[in-house]
Formats: C-alpha cells, structure tokens, sequence
C-alpha cells in the first residue's frame, strides 16, 4: 500500500476528524450480519449475567477461515461507518468478522446491569476465549479503534506471554493508551464540539441504564457533569469501583502493560488527532517493545485518515490494517495456494 496522503480538502485535523460523520458510504460486499452473544461476565447472586452482542459476518466455511473481532470507540456501536468498513474488507480478504457492540452500546443496554468503562479488557479474553474453545478457530485477529484500542492492547498486555498461540495480531487505529491525557485533550477549548458530543451520549446512557435496572446505577451528580473528566468522576468511577476520575483512568489504560504485549501488532496514530495527543504514544513502552509497529502519520485526524486516493485506499487505516492481517494469516495463505 502507498503511505498515508490526505485528502487535499481535509488537511485540518478537525475537518478531518468530523467528516466521516458527513459521509454516506455504502457496504455492498457485506453480507447480512448474524446476530451472536458472548457471556463476558456469568451471573452471581442477584447479579445477572453480563453478554455482548456482535454482528457477526461469517464465511461460507468458517473454521477455514480465521475470524477478525473489531472493538469501536467511545459512544459508537457495530454501525460505526469505520467498523462497517473494516468489516467488509475484510470480509472480502477472506476473513469471518466479528462487530462488537460494548456494553451497552447499539441498543444493548438489556444485556448488561452494568454501565461500560475503558479498562474492561477481560470482555475480550471471554471472547478469545470462546472463539478458541469453543468455535475452534485456529487464528483470531482483533482490531479496534480509539477507546477499543486501548481495552484490545489492555487485553494483550494482560496476557503478556500467556496469549494463545491463536491470537495472531492485533491492529489499533489511534488507540487511547492514556486515558487522563485523553480527557484532558478533549476538554481543551479547541475540542468543545467532541466534549459535548460524548457527554450528552453519556449523560443519556446513564439515565436509560438507571430506568432498566432501577437502583443499579449510581447517578449521583449526573446532572452537574460538564466534561468527560466530570462524568468519570461522579459516574464511571463510584459505579465501578474506582477512587476518583484519577484512579480510574491510572488503572484502566493500557500504558500499564503495554510493554508486555507479545502479539505482533499495528498501531497507526496521526500527530495532528485532536483527542488521542501522539506524543503518547511516544514512549519508550511502545517504541522499545519489538512487537508493536508503530505508523506515524502528520494528518489522518482521529481515527479518519480519509486519503487523496480513490478505491479502497480511500479509507486509508481501514485498509492498511487488513494488509496486515493478511500477512499474518497462514489459512488465507493456504487457501490462495489451493485456489491457485
């Protein structure tokens, strides 16, 4: 693939960010999902049990093929336009996809007591878990975006040297690895329309949680939320556990086991994204650890990287993360061979 070139009319890092959601794009090389449920929590006590949904694309003989679980950002669904993109590349290179939904988000809020944080990675492992155990696939690829980003490196960093053999690479498009820097990145004034953006969806999840699973949720200070920072302090942070804002954000971001990860993976991050500072990831966790390939990009905003070329290149991070999947899947390899 060429390197990243942006689009002539989105060199601003704002422009950029914003205009995917202006976009109509279409998915003609994605079949119809399946809908599938993964227990990520069990049930105890009074406390029932805690299922993700994915919309599930799979290949007309799946275990031949391996499957790719892709995890959205902050407040989006398995009906971002970036995770539908993705999807159907790889769908096309040959892979079963798996779109996400976290807790809560695209309309799952029935599935869960629970609100959602950026630390719960070990939704994930139950995930690998299942898909390796239970469905019998031999490779799993996992990709995600943003705040999926930082709970699928989380994930790796946790199993460290313990991954299984299974789990063959990951891919991370601007993944939010410092949550206190990420917070307080949104909250500067150039970033108003991102800030009130993600604390009105928010706001609003928390109060439709608190009306299906009345006395569940502490809403304690909701109302006086004004920032992302805010809400984690006075929602995120008593409703799971966490001290504070502060305490939540050291203990759920990546950065902690980033230099344990041991799965080859691809991280692509722009110096210009207005929410995820690049000089995060900057570090020598992740420039010093040889697993992880770092592309640095000078535009591609957050999560966008919409390039001057037409085709598939168009959506630029999309399809350089399938490429490198791709490299990394023996089966598609053997099934090239025999096709030829």
């Amino acid at each position: 693939m060429r390197p990243f070139e942006p689009h002539p009319l989105l060199r601003n890092a704002h422009a950029m960010t914003i205009a995917p959601a202006f976009l109509r794009r279409r998915f003609p090389g994605l079949p119809p999902a399946e809908a599938r449920l993964f227990e990520a929590e069990p049930a105890a006590g009074d406390h029932p049990a805690t299922r993700l949904r994915a919309d599930v694309h799979w290949q007309p003989e799946r275990l031949h093929h391996p499957v790719l679980v892709l995890v959205h950002g902050l407040e989006g669904s398995s009906e971002s336009s970036y995770m539908l993109g993705i999807a159907e590349k790889a769908f096309r290179a040959g892979f079963n996809v798996l779109r996400m939904n976290q807790r809560n988000c695209g309309g799952t809020e029935n599935l869960t007591p629970t609100l959602y944080n950026s630390g719960l990675s070990g939704d994930y492992a139950a995930i690998l878990r299942e898909l390796i155990d239970r469905d019998r696939f031999a490779e799993v690829f996992y990709g995600g975006y943003s705040m999926g980003g930082n709970l699928v490196m989380k994930m790796a960093g946790e199993l460290g040297a313990a991954a299984p053999p299974q789990l063959k690479a990951l891919g991370v498009v601007c993944p939010a690895l410092d949550l206190a820097a990420g917070a307080d990145a949104i909250a500067e004034p150039r970033n108003f329309l991102y800030e009130r953006r993600f604390v009105g969806s928010l706001k609003a999840r928390a109060r439709r949680k608190a009306g299906l699973f009345p006395g569940a949720i502490k809403l304690d200070g909701l109302e006086k939320a004004r920032t992302v920072r805010d809400f984690d302090d006075r929602i995120t942070a008593p409703n799971f556990g966490f001290r504070d804002a502060d305490d939540y954000y050291f203990r759920a971001s990546a950065l902690r086991s980033v230099s344990n990860v041991r799965v080859p993976t691809l991280m692509l991050t722009a110096k210009d994204d207005p929410i995820v500072p690049y000089a995060t990831l900057r570090i020598p966790a992740v420039l010093e650890n040889p697993n992880i390939k770092v592309e640095l990009t000078d535009h591609g905003g957050h999560c966008a990287y919409i390039s001057r070329w037409s085709g598939p290149e168009r959506f630029w991070a999309e399809a350089r993360m399938v490429e490198f999947f791709l490299a990394r899947s023996t089966l598609l390899a053997a099934n090239l061979a025999t096709a030829r």
